[in-house]
C-alpha cells in the first residue's frame, strides 16, 4: 500500500507534462500542507510521538510536510522505497506484506497518518481491476469489505488516526481528471477512461480505485471525527481523525522483527 500518484501525487508515466498537471501539483502541496496544519492542530503530537506513515512510500511527504516529528516510520509494500526511506531520511521502516491486517501489536503507536490510501485496498490487485473493468457492483462490495478490515487495523493499530481519502462526489475525478465519471458504476467508468485515454492528458491504464462517502467513512471510522477538506465550494477530501491521550509506547518486539530498515 503505497501513495499513489492522483489526489495528491505528482506526474506519473500516464500523465503528460503541461498546464493540468502543475495545477495538479500546486493543488496538492497545497492540499498536503493544509492536512499537516489540521494533524497538528487536532491530534498535538509531542515531536517524539511515535507516528507511522502508512502507505508512506520513500519518505517524501513524512520529510516534507512532518520533518519536526523525530520518531517517524515507514510502513509500506515496496521494500525498494523502505530502504530509500531509510537512506535519504533516516527513517525505521515496516514492511507490509498483508493486503489488509498490519504486523502490530494493539496501540504500537501514537499516530498512524494515512493519506490517499484506503481508496485502493481493495485486494489483490489483479482481481480488483478486472473487477472494476467487469462488475461495478461487485467491485464496489469487495472492496469496501477490504477497507473495513483495513480501518480496522487502523483503529486497532494506533490510540490516535489521521486518515485521509478523496471525496467520492467531488466534481472532478482525482485519479483520472474525468469530470463526474466517479458518479458511474466502476464499470461504466472504466468505459469512459478507456475512451478518454485516447486523448485525455491524465492516462489510466490500471484503476483499482474505491472512492469513499462521508456516511462510509462514518462507518468505517466509527470512533472518529470526520472533518471535510475543501477546494473552492467542495468537498475535496475526507479525513478520520480519532483523538486521544498522546501518551508514550514501547518499541514493540513484533514491530521491530518487522523493520526492513538497518
Amino acid at each position: 500500500m503505497s501513495k499513489k500518484t492522483g489526489p495528491d501525487g505528482g506526474p506519473d508515466a500516464g500523465q503528460k507534462p503541461g498546464l493540468l498537471a502543475s495545477l495538479q501539483g500546486y493543488v496538492a502541496d497545497r492540499s498536503r500542507r493544509s492536512r499537516a496544519r489540521l494533524l497538528f492542530q487536532t491530534l498535538a503530537p509531542q515531536d517524539d510521538a511515535r507516528v507511522l506513515d502508512l502507505g508512506g512510500g520513500r519518505g517524501l511527504h513524512a520529510a516534507r510536510y512532518y520533518g519536526r516529528l523525530t520518531n517517524v516510520w515507514i510502513g509500506d509494500h515496496s521494500r525498494q522505497s523502505l530502504e530509500r526511506a531509510n537512506r535519504d531520511f533516516g527513517y525505521r521502516t515496516i514492511l507490509l506484506e498483508g493486503t489488509t491486517t498490519l504486523p502490530l501489536d494493539d496501540n504500537a503507536f501514537d499516530i498512524i497518518f494515512c493519506s490517499s490510501v484506503i481508496e485502493h485496498v481493495t485486494g489483490p490487485k489483479h482481481e480488483a481491476l478486472a473487477l472494476f473493468k467487469t462488475d461495478g457492483a461487485r467491485f464496489a462490495a469487495e472492496a469496501y469489505s477490504y477497507q473495513k478490515r483495513f480501518a480496522d487495523e487502523i483503529r486497532r493499530c494506533a490510540t490516535q488516526y489521521f486518515v485521509q481519502t478523496p471525496y467520492r462526489y467531488f466534481p472532478i475525478e482525482v485519479h483520472c481528471w474525468i469530470p463526474l465519471v466517479s458518479l458511474l458504476p466502476t464499470h461504466w467508468q472504466w468505459r469512459v477512461i478507456d475512451l478518454f485515454n485516447k486523448f485525455w492528458p491524465r492516462k489510466q491504464m490500471s484503476p483499482d480505485w474505491a472512492l469513499l462517502n462521508e456516511r462510509q467513512m462514518r462507518e468505517l471510522f466509527p470512533d472518529g471525527e470526520i472533518h471535510r477538506e475543501k477546494f473552492l465550494i467542495f468537498t475535496k477530501s475526507l479525513i478520520a481523525v480519532r483523538r486521544g491521550r498522546p501518551v508514550p509506547v514501547a518499541t514493540t518486539e513484533h514491530a521491530r522483527n518487522a523493520s526492513s530498515g538497518p
